[in-house]
């Protein structure tokens, strides 16, 4: 903390002078170039933001009201998505080095409820197809993810054993929708996928959802979530983690969960679904990301069945809500097979075993 503090405080006395034009102050870093910026479209006007440092080494940071940033400044680590008006200015820093600022005006106005991001899981090809690399990579490989779980995760293509990429664990299917499957290919030894968004898409508040069919059975536990994208920087869970939906086995009666998980910070709130529904057929898992406040639901933006602030954390020590950082989060959709919490698969355990998702979209609040 007192290293960061002081490359901030020097970065600061570097960068006395520099404007938000993009000119260098009389402190400006010599070779050290000012970042370019980018927009995209993205849907209903809505853009995302590309910001790209030409000095080999350089790191990125960025506001978004036009102030001058810092080392202090969210980091730039993926492109994020932009609904509201903004300054957006950057600069690069290497080391204690840091270049004149780049500043561009976005002036946006998207009434709230529009769609302004979507993948709807589109498939043209005729046979099988890759989801979207322009969106989505993998986590990979074994080694029980902190929870003790079985599986190896594969990418796309992977032929790295146990994955075998004539039997794919994620795709597009021709029906227009991803797959994620888990399958068992020997007795004990089971692959997956974990697709994520990580350094390709971003974006901070709105309200996120996904429509999944879940898969049910001892050991199974598919997942919708976000992580923070400084986790690279700070680790989890201080970067925080919003799960929109976690389910585990059969329970009975029925249920998926959401949570919100943090230093020293763990809350969860389980939904229970109604008599002659199950997570076994279609539903809309979806949370509303408002500043100092999440909430969660099933079905319907109207159907909230968890409302979580800071002050939810009262009574847990040292808690803290890293959810306002303005670093922002990116998407995972998963299935797990065994670890601490659902235990392992038995013979009753359905395999393969599949979820399904339909469509993954982000709306104004």
């Amino acid at each position: 903390m007192i290293l960061r503090a002081c490359v901030a405080a020097l970065a600061a006395l570097l960068l006395a002078g520099c404007g938000a034009s993009g000119i260098p102050g009389p402190n400006a870093a010599a070779g050290v170039a000012a970042p370019a910026i980018a927009l995209t479209p993205a849907l209903n006007s809505a853009q995302i933001v590309h910001l790209t440092a030409t000095t080999p080494g350089a790191a990125i940071y960025y506001t978004l009201d036009g102030t001058q940033p810092s080392a202090s400044s969210p980091q730039y680590r993926a492109p994020f998505l932009l609904t509201a008006s903004a300054t957006i200015t950057a600069i690069a820093i290497v080391g204690v080095q840091a270049s004149a600022a780049a500043s561009q005006k976005v002036t946006l106005s998207i009434p709230s409820g529009t769609l302004v991001w979507a993948d709807d899981f589109a498939n043209a090809t005729g046979a099988n197809a890759q989801p979207d690399p322009s969106i989505w990579t993998y986590d990979t490989g074994s080694g029980g993810w902190g929870n003790q779980e079985l599986e190896t995760y594969c990418a796309w293509n992977s032929s790295a054993a146990p994955c075998d990429p004539a039997q794919p664990n994620a795709y597009v299917g021709t029906d227009h929708t991803l797959h994620i499957v888990a399958r068992e290919t020997a007795p004990g030894v089971y692959t997956s996928a974990r697709l994520k968004s990580q350094g390709l898409f971003s974006f901070q508040y709105g309200r996120v959802e996904a429509r999944m069919l879940l898969p049910e059975g001892q050991g199974l536990w598919p997942a919708f979530w976000l992580l923070g994208n400084d986790i690279p920087g700070v680790g989890w869970p201080a970067c925080g983690e919003q799960d929109v939906m976690e389910h585990i086995n059969l329970p009975s009666p029925d249920w998926i969960a959401g949570s919100l998980h943090g230093p020293s910070a763990n809350l969860s709130q389980k939904y229970y679904f109604p008599s002659g529904q199950s997570p076994a057929g279609w539903h809309v898992y979806g949370m509303i990301w408002s500043p100092a406040k999440i909430q969660y639901y099933v079905d319907s933006p109207a159907n909230v069945y968890a409302t979580f602030t800071p002050d939810s954390l009262a009574g847990q020590a040292n808690a803290v809500w890293p959810f306002d950082h303005g670093d922002g989060a990116f998407l995972l959709l998963n299935l797990a097979v065994g670890g601490n919490w659902p235990g392992s698969p038995n013979s009753t355990t359905p395999f393969p075993a599949s979820v399904l998702v339909s469509y993954v979209h982000i709306y104004t609040n």
